[in-house]
């Protein structure tokens, strides 16, 4: 884990680097809504990438109401985490691209409201992760919360095409005919995308990493209260306290 968030971390940077110098420099400026359309090229891979994200919560989320494992739940919990990021800057990137476009930046739109929605199931899940007591029960719960919540992923996905509202309803692209974008930007936008996946890979990483440990200073903190717990009992009643072992002197060497 550590070698690939070492790369990630040097190919991440180096790679957005390239897609900015790209965006503004080599991609045409489009004929119709100018400079802000290139919000599009941060504003849809965070979308893609926030779906990525929630995905992998339901997928945790199953693995561990199946399992108990404690890896399917970490998996879930850092897969929220992030993935609310992402839906954030989706969310922003966008109201950016409405003001010049729309005149505003928000609007009750069909597919901003449930993206919204979207946005507030896993902030609630991870506030009800935060505010949980028992942490076994916290975690089922929260994992049922993660199935359930998925079922509005498809719903912003479509929502464009269900309800008629401002949201362009864009198929970027097209396997049976005519791209809907010159090549310049489709290149640009893919690349983007695997940019910010890269980044959403490594964050999980960084995620898991602390997640697993804060799992070990649980255990250690959990054995040293044992053993202090061990060692008071076996304390005489009224008697001198009983010295902590001490670890041999060749072993201490060795």
């Amino acid at each position: 884990m550590q070698s690939a968030i070492r790369r990630l971390s040097l190919a991440v940077p180096l790679a957005g680097l390239a897609g900015m110098i790209a965006i503004f420099f080599w991609v045409p400026t489009d004929a119709v809504q100018g400079l802000p359309q290139r919000i599009f090229y941060v504003h849809v891979p965070t979308a893609l990438v926030s779906y990525l994200a929630f995905g992998l919560v339901l997928l945790g989320s199953i693995g561990y109401l199946k399992t108990s494992k404690r890896r399917w739940d970490a998996l879930a919990h850092a897969s929220a985490e992030v993935g609310v990021l992402f839906t954030g800057a989706c969310i922003v990137a966008g109201m950016l691209w409405g003001r010049p476009i729309w005149g505003t930046y928000w609007t009750w739109d069909p597919r901003l409201t449930t993206t919204f929605v979207m946005l507030l199931i896993y902030v609630g899940y991870l506030v009800f992760r935060a505010m949980a007591t028992d942490a076994s029960r916290g975690a089922r719960i929260a994992a049922v919360i993660g199935i359930v919540g998925f079922v509005d992923i498809p719903i912003v996905h479509y929502s464009v095409t269900w309800w008629r509202g401002l949201h362009p309803d864009m198929r970027l692209i097209n396997l049976n005919g005519p791209q809907s974008l010159p090549w310049q930007m489709l290149v640009t936008f893919l690349w983007m995308t695997v940019v910010f996946a890269g980044l959403f890979v490594l964050l999980m990483l960084l995620r898991m990493r602390l997640e697993m440990a804060q799992d070990a200073l649980a255990e250690a903190e959990a054995a040293f209260e044992e053993a202090a717990d061990a060692r008071a009992r076996r304390q005489p009643a009224g008697g001198r306290p009983v010295p902590p072992v001490e670890p041999a002197r060749g072993a201490a060497a060795g």
